[in-house]
C-alpha cells in the first residue's frame, strides 16, 4: 500500500455543499420514526447471536452494513456467511422516513461529515452491525466448493450480534503476521479464489490508487491510498454476494441489478494498441482483467495504462424488471449478473432488492411496497449517483486548488495519465492541446497544457490555482 499525505490549510466546504442542494437535516417526521425505530429494535427472525460475526471497514466508520463469519464445510469447501443490515425492519413503507430516503437515494460523503442517507440514529446507530450488541439483519449463508465454485445459496431474515469492529489496515496487519481472527482467518483463501475465478470469467478490475480528503488537527490532509489486499478480499465476498441476490432474481423473474455492458472490441483493440508504448506486456489469450491485475498503478506508465482501461468501464445502471428478463442482464466488470444488497444503510436500492430476494427465496408472493419501487428505482439511483459523484470530485478539487493557491508558477514532477485525442486528429477550437497529469507531491491530479508524452515523467509548471473555481491548471515546462 502507498500513502502520500500533504496537509492542506482549513478548508469551508459549505458552498460545495450549497451548490449541490445536500439537506443539512431531516424533517422532524422523518426524524420522529427513525428514533421511535432505534427505541423499539424489531424483533428480527431467527437467533444467529452464536456466530462469531465481525464487521471489516474503514477506522473511522460507524455505518456498518456487513459482518462476515467464514469457515471450512466438514466435507470440503468453505461457508460464508454474510450479515446484512436488516433497514427494511426500521423503516416503515409509505412513512415520512421512507419518502425522504427516497429524496436521497444514497449517503453522500464530504470530508466534513456525510450526508446520510437514514438519521444518525439509524445508520450510526440501532441499524449498524456495532460489535456487542444484538442487530436485525439478513444472514446470507453461501456454500463453496473447493475451488470457490457457488453450491448452495440461503437468506434469512435473523437476529445476530458482531464481535468485533476491524479495519483495513489492522486487518492487513494481522494478515501479514499471521494472525487473522478466526472469523475473517480464511479471508486471504477465499478472496483469493474468487478473484481467480474472476479473472477466468473475464471480469475487469482498475487497480487505482484512491484520493482523498481527511481532517488533521485544524486543518485538512490530501491522501493518495492504494487500496491493502485485504480490501480486495473483502470486496470478493460482496461481490459473491450480489452476484448470488442477480441469480435468485432472474430465476425469480423479477428485480433490480446492476449492469454494465460488456466492454466493447474496438475499445478493448485500442487498449491494447496502447500497451506497447506503454511497456505494459499483453500476451496471446490474456483477458484485459489479467494484465491489469499484474500491474503497479504507482508506476506512471502502469498507471497511464489504468486510466486508458478506464475507457472500458462506461454505462453503469440499475436495470429494473418484473416478469420479462433484462435483454442485457450482466455487469460488464464483473462478467456476470451482479445486484446491490450489501449496503442498504448507505445505498435505497439495496434494501428493495433485498426484500425481493428473501420473498422469491422464501417461495412467497414480493411485498406490493418493494415491487412498486422497481421501476422507479434506476432513475433516482441514477441522480444521486452523480450528486455523490460531484460531491466526491468536488471536494478533491477544492482541496487541490487551496493546498496550490500560493505555489503558481512552481515546478513540479508528474506523470502523464492521459492525453486527449480527438477523434479526427485535431483539438476543439480554442482548446490548446494537453491531457491529465499526476504529481508526485503533493498527490494532485490535474489537467496540463502542452505536447504531453503519455506514462512519462515530466516537469509541469503550475499556472492556475483557483479554490472559487476549484480549478488547477499545469503546463509543461
Amino acid at each position: 500500500m502507498v500513502i502520500r499525505r500533504v496537509l492542506a490549510p482549513r478548508i469551508d466546504f459549505g458552498a460545495l455543499r450549497r451548490e449541490l442542494g445536500l439537506p443539512e437535516g431531516f424533517p422532524d417526521a422523518a426524524q420522529r420514526e427513525a428514533d421511535q425505530a432505534a427505541a423499539a429494535p424489531p424483533a428480527s427472525g431467527v437467533d444467529r447471536t452464536d456466530v462469531p460475526f465481525v464487521t471489516i471497514d474503514p477506522a473511522a466508520s460507524r455505518d456498518l452494513d456487513q459482518a462476515m463469519h467464514l469457515a471450512r464445510r466438514p466435507g470440503g469447501g468453505y461457508r460464508v456467511r454474510y450479515a446484512i443490515a436488516d433497514v427494511a425492519a426500521h423503516v416503515r413503507p409509505g412513512g415520512a422516513l421512507e419518502e425522504e430516503t427516497w429524496r436521497r437515494g444514497q449517503t453522500v460523503y464530504l470530508p466534513d461529515g456525510n450526508v446520510p442517507l437514514h438519521p444518525h440514529t439509524l445508520s450510526e446507530g440501532a441499524a449498524s452491525l456495532l460489535p456487542d450488541v444484538d442487530r436485525a439483519a439478513v444472514v446470507w449463508t453461501i456454500d463453496l466448493d473447493a475451488d470457490g465454485a457457488t453450491t448452495g445459496v440461503a437468506l434469512e431474515r435473523a437476529r445476530v450480534r458482531s464481535r468485533a469492529k476491524l479495519d483495513y489496515e489492522g486487518v492487513q496487519a494481522a494478515a501479514d503476521a499471521g494472525r487473522l481472527p478466526e472469523p475473517v482467518a480464511l479471508l486471504p483463501e477465499i478472496g483469493a479464489l474468487l478473484t481467480a475465478r474472476g479473472l477466468r470469467r473475464g471480469a475487469v478490475n482498475l487497480p487505482l490508487p484512491e484520493q482523498d480528503v481527511e481532517p488533521d488537527g485544524d486543518g485538512w490532509r490530501l491522501v493518495l491510498r492504494g487500496p491493502v489486499p485485504m480490501e480486495d478480499h473483502n470486496a470478493q465476498i460482496s461481490l459473491l454476494t450480489g452476484m448470488a441476490a442477480a441469480d435468485i432474481m432472474l430465476a425469480g423473474r423479477i428485480g433490480l441489478l446492476r449492469t454494465m455492458p460488456p466492454p466493447k472490441p474496438e475499445a478493448v483493440a485500442r487498449l491494447r494498441a496502447a500497451a506497447a508504448p506503454l511497456g505494459v506486456p499483453w500476451p496471446d489469450g490474456v483477458g484485459v482483467g489479467e494484465v491489469l491485475a499484474g500491474l503497479d498503478a504507482s508506476q506512471p506508465r502502469a498507471a497511464a495504462f489504468v486510466d486508458q482501461a478506464a475507457e472500458l468501464m462506461r454505462g453503469a445502471a440499475y436495470t429494473a424488471f418484473d416478469g420479462e428478463l433484462p435483454e442485457q442482464p450482466e455487469h460488464g466488470g464483473v462478467a456476470a449478473a451482479y445486484a446491490h444488497v450489501t449496503a442498504p444503510l448507505r445505498r435505497l436500492a439495496d434494501r428493495y432488492a433485498t426484500e425481493v430476494c428473501l420473498a422469491l427465496h422464501e417461495e412467497r408472493p414480493v411485498p406490493d411496497w418493494a415491487r412498486a419501487a422497481l421501476p422507479k428505482l434506476p432513475e433516482v439511483m441514477a441522480a444521486t449517483d452523480r450528486t455523490a459523484g460531484a460531491a466526491t470530485r468536488g471536494a478533491i478539487e477544492l482541496a487541490e486548488a487551496v493546498l496550490l493557491e500560493h505555489r503558481v508558477g512552481e515546478v513540479f514532477e508528474a506523470a502523464v495519465l492521459d492525453v486527449d485525442a480527438p477523434p479526427n486528429g485535431q483539438s476543439k477550437p480554442g482548446r490548446p492541446p494537453g491531457g491529465s497529469v499526476a504529481l508526485d507531491a503533493p498527490p494532485v491530479r490535474a489537467r496540463c497544457t502542452g505536447e504531453l508524452p503519455l506514462g512519462e515523467r515530466i516537469q509541469v509548471r503550475l499556472v492556475t490555482a483557483d479554490p472559487t473555481q476549484r480549478k488547477v491548471i499545469f503546463e509543461r515546462a
